[in-house]
């Protein structure tokens, strides 16, 4: 993780501190050396992982995806069936966007019950361990083989099988969609 300064970062310096010896770098408070208030930059999670769920349901989580997961997290479903696991901030930023749109639009009014309505906060316990509630178990069709998946700012949680057999249809495209997307 990086820290901003919050104050370099009000006037667009976007100074970030390196973590050098004496920077204090993690800890949140005046640092001193001409510098302000740190905070948090938004996690970044990447890679593939392939934990078990136990028998209660729980997953353990990669240790580098945990430190930004500390303050709580939230579980919801993902649009191609899998599990979405947010850091509560992140979550709070996404719902705050939806709050944005227009109440008035039966599609985002659908889409609001249905992403809230499905939504679960916890945290991770000290082995890491987070436990995904039944019905999003069901949705995603989860058993014990599971891929776990860095997705930018969220972890996204998959059946083995689907993952497999989304890989199968999407990876083809992949250049192209680089092409399409990427200015």
């Amino acid at each position: 993780m990086v820290h901003i300064c919050e104050k370099c970062e009000i006037w667009g310096l976007n100074r970030v501190d390196s973590g050098a010896k004496g920077s204090n770098l993690g800890q949140r408070g005046d640092l001193g050396k001409g510098c302000h208030w740190f905070k948090w930059v938004l996690a970044v999670f990447l890679g593939t992982h392939t934990p078990k769920l136990d028998e209660k349901g729980r997953v353990i989580l990669p240790a580098k995806f945990r430190d930004p997961l500390t303050d709580g997290l939230v579980m919801t479903k993902g649009q191609e069936r899998c599990v979405v696991i947010w850091p509560n901030e992140q979550f709070q930023e996404y719902a705050e966007g939806l709050r944005r749109r227009s109440q008035n639009n039966e599609k985002v009014r659908a889409y609001t019950r249905v992403f809230f309505s499905s939504a679960f906060d916890d945290s991770a316990d000290k082995q890491g361990r987070v436990t995904i509630p039944a019905p999003l178990r069901e949705w995603a069709g989860l058993d014990r083989d599971l891929v776990v998946v860095g997705a930018d700012t969220r972890i996204e949680v998959w059946a083995t099988v689907a993952w497999n057999q989304y890989l199968a249809v999407q990876e083809p495209g992949f250049a192209s969609l680089d092409e399409d997307l990427m200015p």
